[in-house]
């Protein structure tokens, strides 16, 4: 199979590079769904597209029959200028800071690996090629169109590859959880304006919002098993206008919250709100609170978690194989999936070897930089897991 890959490798990046060179956000993609189309004409799949969002599904059919797995690749990109001077660098303000491009194109390769060996195969493989990870509920919106029933039965397992800075070629993932969940927290406290120089003849929000801050800190570190951790980040306070001798009627609050556990999640979704209303009812005054879940953890089912260890290190060498040793804090939306079918996600380091991996650009930074060489062991290594669930 990688001879086949390497053989496919200069299609791959030329996909990669025209995404790269015209990137699009959110939901609606429709530049980026043509390429899509256009790179899988060729292939005997059944495709449907997305109504809600510009989403291609494709289904191979094997030659015997089987289960479903699925394989994942998300295709929108960020809104930030790009910095990088590269032939084929982004000129608008757009970027695929966090290597979409690198998923679309290494999709479209395990679906090219696969096609040649359908034959073989007994069981189905559904391609999911998702709009909307970065700024919108994409994998959701794909879940409610019924990408996870598109072959005619549910995946009994699904598989995602994320690039990342680090050393060229190197995958890694754990059993359990691999990254938080987020949600949002956003609260209105409201109390009863007035002049500054006499606060007394007020009721004051701003002094709650203030205390509300630090609650929130010690709600964290004092109801929350430090095993099973969460990062709540105030990230914007807002009060009053122009004129400071004002005393404003309501204050603002916001914050992100990670966590690695659905029970977690829940309790936050539950205590929160209590938490808010009562250091505002303290101070007088009412507050509308709002938690609202971005994603849920990505947990990785522990069996297969397992088996794509050895199956890559099967396919590439143990020196390429790491197990993760934590989780990571950020978030990612092929969780959706993962909490309706098993399944894994996966890391790929894939810094240029001509740039110090230790210090490199981080996902997100208009100065990251990938090696699309990487795209020929990245469609190795979700075949290859396809084809170790189907036999």
């Amino acid at each position: 199979m990688h001879e086949d890959a390497r053989r496919i490798l200069p299609e791959l990046i030329r996909l990669r590079r025209g995404l790269h060179a015209d990137p699009e956000i959110g939901l609606r993609l429709p530049r980026t769904q043509e390429r899509v189309i256009t790179a899988l004409a060729d292939l005997d799949l059944e495709v449907t597209l997305g109504k809600e969002l510009d989403s291609v599904v494709a289904v191979l059919r094997g030659g015997r029959p089987g289960p479903v797995v699925l394989l994942r690749a998300d295709m929108d990109a960020l809104p930030m200028r790009e910095e990088v001077d590269l032939p084929y660098r982004a000129r608008g303000d757009a970027m695929h800071a966090c290597g979409h491009d690198l998923h679309v194109a290494g999709l479209v390769g395990a679906a090219m690996l696969l096609h040649t060996r359908r034959e073989k195969l007994a069981g189905d493989v559904v391609f999911m090629f998702q709009p909307g990870e970065e700024l919108g509920d994409g994998a959701a919106r794909m879940i409610a169109e019924g990408v996870l029933d598109a072959a005619g039965a549910r995946p009994t397992a699904a598989y995602g590859i994320h690039v990342v800075p680090g050393e060229f070629g190197v995958f890694s993932t754990r059993p359990g959880p691999l990254m938080a969940g987020c949600a949002e927290l956003d609260v209105v406290v409201r109390g009863r304006g007035g002049h500054a120089s006499a606060p007394h003849l007020t009721v004051d929000p701003v002094p709650a919002v203030a205390e509300l801050v630090q609650a929130l800190q010690t709600f964290v570190t004092r109801r929350f098993d430090v095993f099973d951790p969460v990062v709540l980040t105030t990230t914007q306070l807002q009060a009053g206008g122009v004129a400071r001798n004002i005393i404003t009627d309501e204050a603002k609050l916001g914050a992100t919250i990670r966590m690695l556990s659905a029970d977690v999640l829940d309790r936050l979704q539950a205590e929160l709100p209590e938490l808010v209303r009562g250091v505002a009812a303290a101070h007088g005054c009412d507050a509308d609170v709002e938690v609202r879940v971005v994603c849920p953890p990505t947990v990785n089912d522990p069996a297969l978690a397992t088996d794509a260890l050895a199956t890559l290190s099967a396919t590439f060498g143990d020196e390429r194989v790491r197990v993760s040793p934590a989780p990571v804090m950020g978030s990612e939306d092929f969780s959706q999936v993962l909490r309706e079918v098993p399944g894994v996600f996966i890391f790929l380091r894939a810094t240029p070897r001509d740039i110090d991996h230790e210090t490199a650009a981080p996902n997100h930074s208009p100065h990251v930089v990938f090696d699309d060489a990487v795209l020929a062991d990245q469609a190795v290594a979700l075949a290859s897991l396809a084809i170790r669930h189907l036999g």
